[in-house]
């Protein structure tokens, strides 16, 4: 009996081709093109090079909901489904590392107030999805230049403790000459409790006396955002 010849290309594992057409259809019509789990196969494919990986795909994106909500997970949830390996965890955080850094890049060096939409992109990136509650401080100079963002507590799924004067002393440290105050709701409804507006008072108070000035609070959500300003809270 003669002895079986490989048949080369047709021996391939199926899902090589897969990932071609697949890689094909992303060059020729984007992200936009293409739904969630299909995207999701794109990124699995750096961490998993020989399996089918629509199945865990699918898995992940059930999971959590969306591309976007799955690899804004914590780490630990990610490692719940079953075929999720450390190295696949870490792949999905360096896409979302990625993602926030390009997203702040559209806000670093420019006016945040005629940069409002990419601005409001950013915060949502860094913080809607977040577990618990943080409270950023975005800086600005005299031009309402972004100087820095800094995180400056975080706390609980429903509290986060702020101290106006530690803000205002750090606006003095970096020399800014406004702020914009950014917190998430965990909850997912961005609308201001009663503390949200109280707290900002005092902020702004503490931040008038030296001349400082607020331009807004937005807080953040899983369901949008909300502006103190266009509320007519500030």
């Amino acid at each position: 009996m003669a002895p079986k010849v490989s048949g080369g290309a047709q021996d391939a594992p199926h899902f090589l081709g897969h990932r071609e057409r697949l890689r094909g259809r992303f060059l020729m019509g984007g992200a936009e093109a293409m739904p969630d789990y299909e995207l999701m196969e794109l990124v699995l494919f750096a961490a998993v090079p020989r399996r089918d990986v629509k199945p865990l795909a699918k898995a992940l994106i059930a999971r959590f909901g969306s591309f976007a909500e799955t690899i804004a997970a914590p780490r630990e949830r990610m490692l719940e489904v079953e075929g999720v390996s450390e190295a696949i965890a870490t792949q999905l955080k360096i896409v979302e590392a990625a993602a926030l850094r390009l997203s702040k890049t559209r806000v670093l060096g420019r006016p945040a107030l005629s940069s409002w939409p990419a601005l409001i992109d950013y915060c949502a990136a860094a913080m809607a999805r977040a577990p618990t509650e943080e409270f950023r401080v975005l800086f600005l100079d005299r031009k309402n230049v972004l100087v820095a963002d800094e995180v400056q507590s975080s706390g609980t799924v429903d509290h986060t403790p702020v101290y106006p004067r530690e803000i205002v002393k750090r606006a003095l440290q970096l020399s800014a000459s406004a702020l914009i105050l950014v917190h998430n709701h965990p909850s997912g409804d961005p609308t201001p409790s009663r503390a949200d507006i109280d707290m900002t008072r005092e902020v702004v108070e503490a931040a008038r006396a030296l001349r400082i000035t607020v331009h807004d609070h937005v807080v953040v959500g899983r369901s949008g955002h909300a502006s103190f300003k266009a509320l007519g809270l500030l």
